[in-house]
């Protein structure tokens, strides 16, 4: 059995990664920690080389429990990784990393949602570097879902999915021809409930995780 350590800024995420997941021969352990994020978020003029090296820290101190590999589901986390500075051989998987090849992989335009204003910046700024390489010149379209997070912040988790799952299903029927994904882990299961009803496929970060994951 493979042993994956897997790192979160909000504890809802471990549900989905544990569903998703649940026929692999992978053992969990999962770690949560929003302190970073809360301060991001409180306070815009902290020192990014402080945050730098906190994400640096917990990546290092999370490689010490004997885990095969470390996944990030939080893209800030992500964008803040300088993973030439890392001390450990630990691989990192970054789950924007798959989601942003399928993206990449579609010629059609694209809108990408998110309820999370905070996660915006990070995971579009690598979204073009990734395309740069890719290389791909599609056009993709970020936007948010006021006044959503809040809900799920404070466990309001069937209010959250209700509306983030009535917004898809909105945008849906005036953007036709668009594909439509969410970025967010947390508004996965609003994005399934909108499959469902649409009989179409919306895009989110851990289908494409899976497929990667099939070829570890």
């Amino acid at each position: 059995m493979r042993k994956f350590a897997c790192l979160h800024a909000h504890h809802s995420n471990i549900e989905y990664v544990q569903t998703a997941f649940a026929s692999e021969n992978i053992e969990w352990i999962h770690y949560v920690d929003p302190g970073l994020m809360n301060r991001l978020a409180s306070e815009p003029k902290l020192d990014e080389a402080v945050a730098r090296n906190k994400v640096l820290e917990q990546i290092e101190w999370i490689a010490l429990s004997g885990a095969d590999a470390i996944l990030i589901t939080c893209t800030n986390y992500i964008a803040l990784l300088e993973e030439e500075r890392l001390r450990t051989p630990i691989p990192i998987i970054k789950i924007d990393e798959p989601f942003f090849h399928s993206i990449c992989g579609s010629p059609e335009p694209q809108i990408v949602l998110f309820t999370n204003p905070a996660t915006v910046e990070g995971t579009m700024s690598r979204l073009r570097e990734f395309a740069a390489i890719y290389p791909f010149t599609g056009r993709v379209e970020a936007r948010v879902i006021e006044n959503a997070f809040e809900l799920v912040m404070r466990g309001h988790k069937e209010k959250y999915a209700a509306k983030v799952a009535e917004y898809i299903e909105e945008l849906a029927a005036t953007e036709k021809g668009k594909r439509i994904s969410v970025a967010q882990l947390s508004m996965l299961e609003a994005a399934e409930r909108a499959e469902r009803k649409l009989r179409t496929s919306i895009g989110n970060p851990l289908k494409a995780l899976a497929a990667h994951f099939h070829n570890l």
